[in-house]
């Protein structure tokens, strides 16, 4: 699933006309980075939620089939938040564990290995895997702390930033309203309380877009880096 029901208001002005998941940067949007590496980590079938503006998101990736996906959406009247949009779209990703993914991050993470940690999760054991990364100058104080057993927990000395990836077993939601907002993190505290929450670290760039500037530093590097890798050899 990629989450991209946002309105980014910290993006306006430029999500005044534009969804935020459709925002480009290196030549494409955001949430197109994140379904070509879908794909390519062998994920096809994806749900995507939307609210503010979601008819352009449909529009401009359809039923997913020129990504070599099959694409269906969650409707959200006004945005219900990450478990409450979850919990909407659970119908759609069936009773198997599953990914989500924010679609206003950019990142390169092993999503097969991802993949691989969805396969552990069960009702009465693991229920979340989570991505964690090291704390941006933005969020010094991180979200939670990765213990040496893999285990995450909600305090800890060395606190880590949730990367908004990871896996999650629909158990993880029962009892959750899908008509109305609820956030994630009361979710995954509730359950770290029970040791039902693992982690790891997500290797490799990650970016929260989360501002006008963080965008056009996000899309300059990744021009630059085309360019690099683009220009040929000289001797």
């Amino acid at each position: 699933m990629i989450l991209a029901a946002g309105r980014g208001e910290r993006m306006r002005p430029l999500t005044d006309s534009c969804p935020k998941p459709l925002l480009e940067v290196g030549g494409k949007p955001l949430i197109v980075w994140h379904i070509e590496r879908l794909a390519a980590a062998g994920i096809f079938d994806l749900v995507i939620n939307h609210a503010h503006l979601g008819r352009m998101i449909e529009d401009a990736l359809g039923d997913g089939s020129r990504f070599g996906v099959h694409i269906r959406y969650s409707a959200e009247e006004s945005a219900l938040e990450t478990a409450g949009g979850i919990t909407r779209a659970l119908p759609l990703l069936g009773n198997e564990p599953f990914l989500a993914v924010n679609g206003d991050v950019f990142c390169d993470a092993d999503l097969a290995g991802l993949r691989r940690a969805a396969d552990t999760l069960s009702p009465g054991g693991t229920q979340a895997h989570l991505l964690l990364v090291a704390n941006p100058l933005h969020h010094p104080q991180g979200d939670f702390a990765l213990c040496p057993d893999g285990l995450v927990h909600d305090d800890g000395d060395e606190r880590l930033t949730f990367s908004g990836l990871g896996a999650y077993h629909p158990a993880l939601f029962i009892g959750v309203d899908g008509s109305r907002p609820a956030k994630l993190a009361p979710l995954l505290r509730a359950a770290m309380a029970g040791r039902h929450v693992a982690g790891s670290r997500l290797i490799g760039d990650w970016v929260d877009v989360g501002t006008p500037e963080r965008l056009r530093e996000l899309d300059t590097y990744l021009r630059d880096t085309h360019l690099r890798e683009a220009r040929p050899c000289t001797p």
